[in-house]
């Protein structure tokens, strides 16, 4: 008798926001007694509404939507007693610290992996991959902060700029990425040297040891990262690494792959005949010298129905290749594309709006807006990954970007009860406004 396997809980939103809105009660108020008209856990959740709704002007929205009923959606969805505005949001967010964000973070991988979730996700049993990368998420000549980064063109003109380090687990069938809290890129108090993403990425490997001490990983980067200094770095923390290797950066090994008669090989074909050939070549130099890291090198090629090659793509990880995992390993190599397409370009070009100006601050605001923005797309990929009626609101929108100007529409016409009766407004268009009505 075949045994079924047990469906995975759905993550509900409801769950999501309780420990969020659990994790912000229980911040410590930077403020006086006597100066704390909007509290905590109002200021960062009103801010992480925008974020969730992707709508800068959701407060506003909400403000008319309270004084017509007494009550408004920021208080049935996000359980906000009293919404700030947006002069006080920023200044309060602006004072609390941006590492009191990264338990949530924490919280919701450890719900994924009780759920079962992150078993679909393991490269190799219980073996998870999280690719890192670099990104600049705030630009200007005018506004900037002690923490930015400064560069001056050889006109004298000074561009400021905040990056970030950025984490996510991911898996090569799985559209669904989830960010790790990243590692910033700014200049430090009192320094005078630039930071820069490498040192940002050897800080941010030490601190994903420490946040998951137990979890095996795989960490997967860019040409960047194929280095000495960062690989030690990975393998001093027991992490697997699997970095990208051009030929422009590392000549002294491709020499060496070069003095190979043939290497050890593997290949398959595709739909429209494209030919798919993965070479390998186990304990080579990574450098010159007597002190050089030894690494396996992993090559992958595609060619079309002419046998003409149109893509080449080259890794070096420590794990040991053989004819049973070097494709797992390649095509684990290629998906280090969705930290970009998953991760940066939804953040900045499918309605995130990361780079709005929130507003800049003396010393937090604009790192914990990159960090709200990021919590929000987070519990979407969540909902994207386990919940059916999340499902049903994109199936029956049709495109992401038309169901969120969907759920903002209903979210400044409507009062709802809470999310799931939001979501049933929308999958049922044809008679949510007399639901609606009825409830208000």
């Amino acid at each position: 008798m075949t045994s079924l396997r047990k469906p995975k809980k759905n993550l509900s939103f409801d769950a999501l926001r309780k420990a969020l809105s659990d994790h912000f009660d229980n911040l410590a108020d930077p403020r006086t007694a006597d100066n704390s008209q909007y509290t905590v856990h109002d200021t960062l959740m009103s801010a992480f509404a925008c974020m969730y709704f992707q709508d800068p002007s959701l407060l506003a929205f909400q403000a008319r939507l309270e004084k017509k009923h007494q009550r408004s959606n920021m208080q049935t969805i996000f359980r906000v007693r009293k919404t700030p505005k947006d002069s006080q949001l920023r200044d309060l967010t602006d004072r609390i610290s941006a590492a009191t964000l990264a338990p949530c973070f924490k919280d919701i991988h450890e719900r994924l992996r009780r759920s079962k979730y992150f078993e679909d996700y393991a490269v190799f049993p219980e073996t998870l991959m999280c690719v890192i990368d670099g990104t600049t998420y705030h630009s200007s000549k005018l506004v900037n902060c002690k923490h930015c980064l400064h560069k001056t063109s050889k006109s004298g003109e000074t561009t400021y700029s905040h990056g970030i380090l950025q984490g996510a687990i991911m898996y090569p069938d799985k559209k669904q990425v989830f960010p790790v809290m990243p590692e910033a890129i700014s200049n430090k108090d009192g320094s005078k040297k630039q930071d820069c993403e490498t040192n940002a990425a050897k800080r941010f490997i030490q601190q994903l040891r420490q946040d998951y001490p137990r979890q095996k990983c795989i960490s997967g980067g860019d040409g960047l990262m194929s280095h000495q200094p960062m690989i030690e770095t990975v393998m001093d923390n027991n992490m697997h690494y699997l970095f990208v290797a051009k030929p422009g950066d590392h000549k002294y090994l491709y020499e060496w792959i070069e003095t190979f008669d043939t290497l050890a090989e593997t290949s398959f074909y595709s739909d429209k005949d494209r030919r798919h050939v993965i070479r390998w070549q186990n304990d080579v130099p990574l450098k010159d010298g007597d002190d050089a890291v030894r690494v396996n090198f992993v090559e992958y090629q595609q060619f079309n129905e002419d046998a003409k090659m149109t893509f080449r793509h080259a890794w070096v990880t420590d794990i040991p290749l053989t004819q049973d995992n070097a494709v797992v390993v390649a095509r684990a190599g290629r998906c280090r594309w969705k930290i970009k397409n998953e991760c940066f370009n939804s953040l900045k070009n499918q309605g995130y709006e990361l780079t709005h100006n929130y507003g800049h601050g003396k010393a937090n605001l604009s790192l914990s807006m990159y960090l709200l923005t990021l919590l929000a797309l987070t519990f979407h990929q969540v909902c994207e990954l386990t919940d059916g009626m999340y499902q049903a609101c994109r199936e029956a929108s049709g495109a992401k970007t038309r169901m969120w100007e969907d759920l903002r529409a209903l979210m400044r016409r409507f009062l709802v009860e809470d999310w799931q009766q939001l979501m049933d407004m929308l999958i049922n268009e044809n008679d949510y406004e007399t639901t609606a009505i009825k409830r208000v």
